[in-house]
């Protein structure tokens, strides 16, 4: 007997995200889409998982994204450096396991981080009706603060739109409505739009190295490697019937004056 299938259907916007990748301590890169690593980290939050629970259930679900808005790259300069005027400690302890001083001293640390700013995702778990049933419950009533990739980056507004029963994971990132900004909208005024979207499939030709194998901050996590494919789907963006849009910015003539009260 086959297990009831279903699709979960999830709404990723905030003002940051940001998606792993290969960092280092000092770099702390982010790849343009949520990671399946990211994704099931939010899941397990919403669940009240602690990070050393087993991920074996979650492991299986296969995550497929659209790009409704593709966001720009934000980029946090940091400078670190101790207000004593000390020489920063490094990553490197004694035999008493106590830091040690940066050699030769080293006085300002420089960090960075990247952000995905103002995007919006529709992601896609497909999988065990029941499982995704209970995950979508969670998503709505988070046992633990929900995140887009790091604990700064809240998301914005519901997750969750919906459980699909019987539904293929391709067909649902088709047919979902255009999940953009209102602002993203009133910029792409024709009928349809054009998304990217990427597909969990293992007859993909592409590989990505996101899948997790725990969240265990002690014993570290080891990242195996799934495949994936990428296709493109055209959706309506509403255009058709609304009237009472205002004219897209290009279109408004000269624009905003800052100088006109002043009689210049």
């Amino acid at each position: 007997m086959t297990t009831d299938q279903a699709v979960l259907v999830l709404r990723l916007a905030a003002p940051l995200q940001s998606w792993g990748g290969p960092s280092g301590y000092n770099r702390r890169d982010t790849l343009p889409q949520p990671t399946k690593s990211g994704v099931l980290g939010l899941l397990a939050a919403a669940e009240g998982r602690p990070r050393d629970a087993s991920l074996t259930d979650l492991l299986g679900l296969r995550l497929g994204v659209r790009v409704d808005q593709p966001g720009t790259l934000l980029r946090d300069y940091h400078t670190v450096s101790d207000h004593r005027g000390l020489p920063l400690p490094s990553a490197k302890v004694d035999a008493k396991g106590v830091q040690k001083k940066t050699s030769p001293a080293k006085y300002t640390g420089v960090t960075q981080r990247y952000y995905l700013q103002d995007a919006v995702f529709t992601a896609a778990l497909h999988g065990p009706a029941a499982l995704l049933q209970s995950l979508e419950h969670a998503v709505r009533h988070p046992a633990f603060p929900l995140s887009l990739g790091r604990r700064s980056c809240p998301p914005t507004g519901p997750l969750s739109l919906g459980l699909r029963h019987h539904a293929d994971l391709n067909d649902v990132l088709g047919d979902v409505p255009w999940q953009a900004s209102e602002h993203r909208r009133r910029q792409i005024r024709t009928p349809q739009v054009t998304l990217e979207v990427t597909l969990e499939d293992p007859t993909g030709d592409l590989h990505l190295d996101d899948v997790p194998d725990t969240y265990d901050l002690k014993s570290g996590t080891v990242f195996r490697r799934r495949t994936v494919r990428h296709r493109w789907v055209t959706i309506p963006t509403g255009h058709e019937a609304a009237t009472g849009l205002p004219p897209a910015p290009d279109q408004t003539g000269p624009g905003h004056d800052p100088f006109a009260l002043l009689g210049w």
